[in-house]
């Protein structure tokens, strides 16, 4: 297992300038430059199909390559330490890139039974359709995820930590695990933990999946997404998912999520920091059930965290011990300052609510024992809060009083 060393560029130069291009004289000193066209023109025989592309290949057409999105790609990569990167239009498309690359019929799909919605949908409602099975289980346990590994299974993707109740894998575990099969590869999502808290591939990861749209992007003004890992993988994504299923990143897109890549070690301090102040406040409410963040000692998973992750995130949940629909209608209506509204990773704090029968209903598909997991992390709903860049005092004082 490699380790990030201080050998080298910190986090905070390389978010500004890994893979940026060469300066000339006269340049501006701006941010990466943003080549929005469609098109590119070049001197050299480029082959009509994306079967013919090759690492030195020029840029030719953006659906292919694009100089600011290859800037995006190179910084990427470099600040989680992966030989190669490949951005598409959203997490999802990013994900759906893989796991449309990766399996087939009759092939078998792992995957952790607390995840992002959309990522349990997209298997349960088209995978299953094309006969590839899905079995969700609880990846912060090692056993249970190794006794559903089968002869068919070529996938194990988990989240950590996991959306919405940040639970968490242990990555050099499950990686050992999934490596005594050779014909199985890891992905793991860590869009909430960023490549400042955690980089998965120095513990085993094959990928490492982001949604751009969080807190790399960081502004709310642009989604995307991106897929770290081996070169040669990384180029066969590219010609199949990628080009050919078209999920193609904007330039201009990319060029936002540059510049709100060059920000993201100093906001992943500040979103940890009030993180940490709120998690501390709700604790101690007389209408908080229950409060989870990795960075609290009160998270029954902090060993872990404190060994795995160096940023905790400025994602926390809670429950309340009354009506959660009761508390969150307050809370829509009181809050000033804290927007109720889905999504996570802004500048602006945010706060919704996922009522636990909803999501069960909807996303998941879990055994009877991964569900009696999630009621006891969740109970009967889950707050969400993705703590912004506001002062702490003025956050807390605006929950104070929507929930008073």
């Amino acid at each position: 297992m490699k380790k990030q060393t201080d050998v080298g560029p910190g986090l905070s130069t390389l978010s500004l300038h890994a893979g940026s291009l060469e300066a000339l004289a006269g340049d501006s000193v701006t941010q990466s430059p943003n080549f929005s066209t469609s098109f590119h023109t070049t001197p050299d025989d480029v082959g009509f199909s994306a079967s013919d592309l090759k690492a030195d290949t020029p840029h030719f057409y953006s659906r292919w390559s694009n100089p600011t999105l290859d800037i995006l790609e190179k910084r990427l990569a470099t600040l989680e330490g992966a030989e190669a990167g490949l951005v598409f239009a959203s997490g999802m498309a990013a994900i759906s890139g893989l796991f449309f690359h990766k399996l087939r019929l009759g092939d078998h799909l792992v995957l952790c039974a607390v995840c992002y919605a959309g990522v349990a949908e997209l298997a349960h409602e088209y995978l299953v359709p094309m006969g590839i099975t899905v079995t969700q289980v609880d990846a912060s346990d090692p056993d249970r995820l190794a006794a559903a590994i089968r002869p068919e299974t070529r996938l194990v993707h988990v989240e950590t930590p996991a959306n919405p109740v940040l639970l968490l894998t242990d990555l050099q575990a499950i990686s050992q695990i999934v490596h005594r099969h050779p014909d199985v590869a890891l992905s793991v999502d860590s869009t909430i933990a960023t490549p400042i808290g955690t980089r998965p591939l120095d513990y085993g990861a094959d990928y490492v999946i982001h949604s751009l749209t969080k807190y790399i992007g960081g502004h709310g003004d642009a989604l995307g997404g991106a897929i770290l890992g081996r070169r040669d993988e990384i180029a066969a994504l590219r010609r199949a998912s990628l080009i050919h299923q078209g999920g193609v990143l904007s330039p201009f897109s990319a060029w936002l999520i540059l510049r709100g890549l060059e920000t993201l070690p100093l906001r992943m301090k500040k979103h940890e920091e009030n993180a940490r102040a709120q998690e501390a406040f709700l604790a101690d409410h007389p209408a908080v059930a229950s409060v989870f963040w990795p960075g609290s000692p009160r998270h029954p998973q902090h060993d872990l965290a404190k060994r795995q992750m160096r940023n905790y995130s400025g994602l926390l949940s809670f429950t309340v011990k009354a009506d959660g629909r009761s508390y969150a209608r307050r809370l829509a209506e009181r809050l000033r300052l804290v927007s109720y509204a889905v999504s996570l990773g802004k500048t602006k704090s945010l706060i919704f609510y996922i009522p636990t029968d909803d999501i069960l209903r909807t996303s998941f598909r879990l055994t009877k024992e991964d569900e009696q997991l999630y009621r006891s992390w969740a109970g009967e709903g889950v707050f969400r809060v993705s703590a912004g860049l506001e002062d702490s005092a003025d956050l807390i004082a605006d929950i104070q009083q929507a929930l008073a």
